[in-house]
C-alpha cells in the first residue's frame, strides 16, 4: 500500500506539519468532481450498449448478453492490474491518471465507430430487408474501444474510494487524542468520518448514474449514438482536468512495495519449513519494527491461532539471516507480514459471498433492458421512457436509502444496538443479501405476467411486438435491488478496507471489483449452461422473448441467492476478526489486544483497539 515512512526527527516533525495543509475534505470536491464525471462516462457508456449491439450491430441477444457479461467480468478483473501497480511503484495518483487516459482512448474508439457508417452494418428492416451481423472487421474495432476502457477501469476502480481514504488517514495520533480527548475517541471519530465519507462515494457515484440513464440514454435513443457515445466521452476529459486541478492538495503517499511479491515470500518460507516445528511460544517468532514501518503505520498485525502452518515462516532457522542482520524474505518473514497473509485468507469466503451477487444484477444491463422495450413505455401521449433508462428506479432508491440511512437509519438503530455505526458491515451485507434475493424473485413474477399479457393477445410469435403491459411494472425489481445495493455494496468495501492489512488497501478495493468481475463471468456462464441445458425443451433463452422462459431463469438465480445467503451466514459466524497492536506514538511498545467476537458482532468497522 501506499504508505509514508514514521520519523520522529526533526525532518519528519516538518514532514508532519506540511501534510497537515493537505488532504481532508478540502479535496472532496476534486476528488468526487472526478468520480461525479467518470461514473457518468462509464454509466452513460454502458447503460444501453445491449441496445448498440443488437440494433445497431445486429448481434443475437444471447451472444450480446455474454459479450457483455465478459466486457463486465475484464473491466472488473483489471483492476488487479491497477491495485498491483499502486501498491508497488506508481502510487494511486498517477495510477488513476494513467487509467483515466486509457479509458479516453476507448471512448473515442466508441465514437468513431458510431459516426462512422464502414464501421457498422448497413440498416435493416426485417422481414423485407434481412439483418447483417456485424463483420469482423467491424467488431474488431469494438472490441479494441472495450479493451481500452477496461484497461482504464483497472486505473481508477482500485484506487479512486482508496485516494479519498489517504486524505482522512494522515492526522497523527496526537493531534486526534487532542481533539477528541483520548485515543478511543480519535479512532472512533475517523472511523465514523470514513463511514460517511463511503456511503458519500456510492451517494456521488449514484447520481452521476442517474443522470448518465436518464440524458445519455434519451440521446441514444432520440438523437444519435455519435452524441449518445461522444457526451460520456467529453465527460471523462472533464474528470480528467478536474482530478489534476487538485493536485497540490492531494496527500500522497509513497508504494509500500509490492504486496503481492512479500504473500509470496510468507508461502515460499512457510513451504520451505514444513518440516519444522512451529513454537508453542508465538514470542519466539520473528519480529523486526523497523522492516515493518512503512506497511504498518497504523499498528503491525499481532499473531493468531489461526492458519498456523503459516506461522512456519517466522521460524528463524540458520541461514535465514546475513551477517549483517538483514533476512532474506525468500526464508524468513516477520510476524506481521505472516498475518497479511492469513488476513487475506480469511475475508475470501466472506469476500466471495459479493460474488451471487453481481451474477444476479447482470441481467438488469441486458435482459431486463430487452422486456422493457417490448413493454409499453409511453408516460405521456407523445412521450416514451427509453428502455435502458428504467434504472433510474434502481438508481434513486439507492440514493434514497443511502441518505436515509445515515439520517434515519444508524440513529434509530444505534438506540437498539449502542453501536456507534447502528450496525456491524457484517449485519449490513447480510440484509442486502436478504433484500437483493426478494429483487430476482420479483423480476421472475413480472416477466411470467409480461408473457401471460403477450399470449392473451397473440403476440407470442412476434418478437417486435409491443405487449399492453406497462413498463412500469419493472419498477419494483429496479428499486429493491437499489435498497439491496445501498447496504449490500456499503457493506461490502467497508469489510475490505477495515479487514485487509494496511498495505493491502488498493489492493482490497480490488478485491471488490473482482467479486464482480467473477459475477459477471459467472453469469456468462450461467446464460450459456441454460441456453445449452433448455435447447429443444421449452428455450427459456431466446431472441424472441415472448417464446422464451425468463422467468425460469430469473427462479433459478433466485434459488441461487437462498443458497448464497445460507454460505454467507455460515462463513460470518466462523470468521475472525483480524489482531491489530494500534500505533502509539508515546510507547513504542504500542498497545496489543486480540480482538474477539464482541469485537465481530459489536464494535463495528476498525479491527484496532
Amino acid at each position: 500500500m501506499a504508505t509514508t515512512a514514521v520519523g520522529r526527527n526533526n525532518n519528519g516533525d516538518g514532514e508532519q506539519k506540511k501534510r497537515k495543509k493537505k488532504g481532508g475534505f478540502r479535496t472532496m470536491p476534486f476528488i468526487l468532481g472526478n468520480d461525479i464525471c467518470d461514473r457518468f462516462a462509464t454509466a452513460g457508456f454502458g447503460a444501453n450498449l445491449i441496445t448498440y449491439l443488437t440494433q445497431q450491430l445486429h448481434l443475437p441477444l444471447v451472444d450480446a448478453s455474454n459479450l457483455l457479461n465478459n466486457f463486465g467480468g475484464t473491466s472488473s478483473l483489471t483492476p488487479i492490474l491497477g491495485a498491483l501497480a499502486a501498491d508497488s511503484f506508481a502510487g494511486r495518483f498517477w495510477t488513476i491518471i494513467a487509467g483515466s487516459v486509457f479509458y479516453q482512448l476507448g471512448m473515442v474508439g466508441l465514437v468513431v465507430s458510431a459516426l462512422l457508417p464502414s464501421l457498422r452494418p448497413p440498416p435493416c428492416s426485417p422481414p423485407a430487408t434481412p439483418c447483417r451481423r456485424a463483420s469482423g472487421w467491424q467488431l474488431g474495432v469494438l472490441y479494441l474501444s472495450l479493451l481500452c476502457t477496461s484497461l482504464g477501469s483497472g486505473g481508477f476502480r482500485p484506487c479512486v474510494v482508496m485516494f479519498g481514504t489517504d486524505q482522512f488517514d494522515q492526522e497523527t495520533a496526537p493531534e486526534q487524542q487532542e481533539k477528541q480527548g483520548g485515543a478511543a475517541d480519535a479512532a472512533e471519530a475517523v472511523a465514523e468520518r470514513k463511514r460517511r465519507y463511503f456511503n458519500l462515494y456510492f451517494f456521488t457515484m449514484g447520481v452521476a448514474a442517474l443522470l448518465a440513464v436518464t440524458v445519455v440514454v434519451y440521446i441514444q435513443d432520440n438523437v444519435g449514438w455519435g452524441w449518445g457515445f461522444g457526451i460520456p466521452a467529453v465527460a471523462m476529459l472533464v474528470s480528467i482536468v478536474v482530478f489534476v486541478v487538485g493536485y497540490p492538495l492531494y496527500v500522497r503517499l509513497k508504494p509500500g512495495g509490492s504486496p503481492f511479491t512479500r504473500l509470496a515470500q510468507v508461502a515460499a518460507a512457510a513451504f520451505r519449513k514444513r518440516n519444522v516445528a512451529v513454537p508453542e511460544d508465538a514470542g519466539l517468532l520473528y519480529q523486526d519494527k523497523e522492516l515493518d514501518a512503512l506497511i504498518s503505520t497504523t499498528g503491525r498485525l499481532l499473531h493468531s491461532n489461526q492458519l498456523t502452518f503459516l506461522d512456519r515462516a517466522a521460524i528463524v532457522t540458520p541461514g535465514d539471516i546475513s551477517a549483517t542482520g538483514q533476512p532474506d524474505l525468500w526464508r524468513l518473514s516477520t510476524v506481521h507480514r505472516v498475518e497479511e497473509l492469513k488476513s487475506i485468507i480469511r475475508l475470501l469466503p466472506i469476500w466471495s459471498a459479493g460474488i451471487m451477487l453481481a451474477t444476479a444484477g447482470s441481467h438488469n444491463g441486458t435482459f431486463t433492458i430487452m422486456q422493457a422495450r417490448s413493454m409499453d413505455r409511453h408516460v405521456t401521449d407523445r412521450f416514451e421512457i427509453p428502455a435502458a433508462s428504467m434504472s433510474i428506479f434502481g438508481t434513486a432508491a439507492m440514493l434514497v436509502s443511502l441518505a436515509l440511512y445515515d439520517r434515519a437509519f444508524v440513529p434509530l438503530a444505534r438506540r437498539v444496538t449502542g453501536l456507534p455505526s447502528g450496525i456491524t458491515y457484517f449485519q449490513r451485507m447480510g440484509v442486502g443479501l436478504a433484500i437483493s434475493i426478494l429483487s430476482v424473485a420479483a423480476a421472475a413474477l413480472v416477466e411470467a405476467k409480461r408473457r401471460r399479457a403477450a399470449a392473451a393477445h397473440g403476440l407470442q410469435d412476434d418478437p417486435a411486438a409491443v405487449v399492453p403491459l406497462s413498463v412500469f411494472w419493472l419498477v419494483p425489481q429496479f428499486a429493491v435491488h437499489g435498497v439491496a445495493a445501498a447496504f449490500s455494496s456499503v457493506g461490502h468495501m467497508e469489510f475490505l478496507y477495515d479487514q485487509a492489512p494496511e498495505s493491502m488497501r488498493s489492493t482490497a478495493a480490488a478485491l471488490f471489483w473482482l467479486a464482480s468481475s467473477i459475477g459477471h463471468y459467472l453469469g456468462t456462464v450461467l446464460v450459456t449452461a441454460v441456453q445449452r441445458a433448455t435447447r429443444g425443451r421449452g428455450d427459456w433463452l431466446q431472441d424472441n422473448i415472448n417464446q422464451g422462459r425468463i422467468d425460469s431463469y430469473y427462479w433459478l438465480v433466485t434459488c441461487l441467492m437462498v443458497l448464497n445467503l445460507g454460505y454467507y451466514i455460515v462463513c460470518f459466524r466462523f470468521y475472525t476478526m483480524k489482531p491489530l497492536e494500534m500505533a502509539d506514538e508515546h510507547d513504542d511498545r504500542g498497545k496489543e489486544c486480540e480482538l474477539s467476537s464482541v469485537e465481530k458482532n459489536g464494535a463495528g468497522a476498525g479491527g484496532s483497539v
